[in-house]
């Protein structure tokens, strides 16, 4: 089942797209905070984005621009600003259709089922991460945050994977090894600890200074 996730202010409208695109059997799910939207977005995972422009804090330009950053997902604007540099905006900032308000909800749903139908029938949804505003692409090897970004090598990956997927607990240097052990014939305590260093390096050139942090003859948590 494809997950929709709607970023609109007017709860009358979201909540009409929402009963009407769950009746054509998608999961819907609205955006709460208005001001977080790139970590709803994240949480929720979804595989399309109906998305307005005119919204509290910031637009939907900001939102979708965020979004770029660590995923590929479809993004449409829903508008009523539907003048030319609108649309033009939109598509240069990420945004893969346009559509006037009000709009037709027939008209909305072929749309819909036309970019799901071209998105995912030739390539797989990008899985991301997200802790404390740092957003791991795994598809990709990349770390965001804020408006910067690093790459990751597969080692790397690994490893942030790992402590991502259990944040807020610690995991084993033996479970970290075991990891890394898939891509190398041998992996002993110094090369994991080599890793992790370069790993924290590069985190802290993109701000994210003591985000893992060592738990002494135990392993590493963030």
């Amino acid at each position: 089942m494809y997950k929709i996730f709607i970023v609109e202010d007017d709860r009358t409208i979201a909540d009409g797209l929402q009963r009407h695109l769950e009746q054509w059997d998608y999961k819907v799910c609205q955006v709460q905070d208005f001001s977080n939207v790139a970590a709803e977005f994240v949480q929720a995972a979804p595989h399309l984005v109906l998305m307005d422009i005119k919204l509290p804090f910031f637009n939907g330009y900001h939102w979708c621009s965020a979004i770029r950053k660590v995923s590929k997902v479809p993004v449409i604007f829903l508008s009523s600003a539907s003048d030319n540099m609108n649309i033009v905006m939109a598509v240069n900032m990420g945004g893969d259709d346009f559509i006037p308000k009000p709009f037709d909800l027939d008209v909305l749903t072929a749309k819909i089922q036309a970019m799901l139908r071209r998105t995912y029938d030739f390539a797989g949804q990008s899985t991301v991460l997200e802790y404390k505003g740092a957003m791991l692409n795994i598809t990709e090897a990349t770390v965001v945050y804020g408006a910067q970004k690093v790459e990751l090598t597969k080692n790397e990956l690994r490893i942030l994977q790992a402590l991502m997927e259990n944040k807020e607990k610690v995991v084993t240097r033996e479970t970290l090894m075991v990891k890394l052990w898939e891509s190398d014939s041998y992996v002993d305590e110094n090369t994991l600890s080599v890793n992790v260093n370069r790993l924290r390096k590069k985190l802290e050139n993109i701000g994210l200074c003591e985000f893992i942090l060592t738990k002494k003859g135990i392993g590493y948590k963030i």
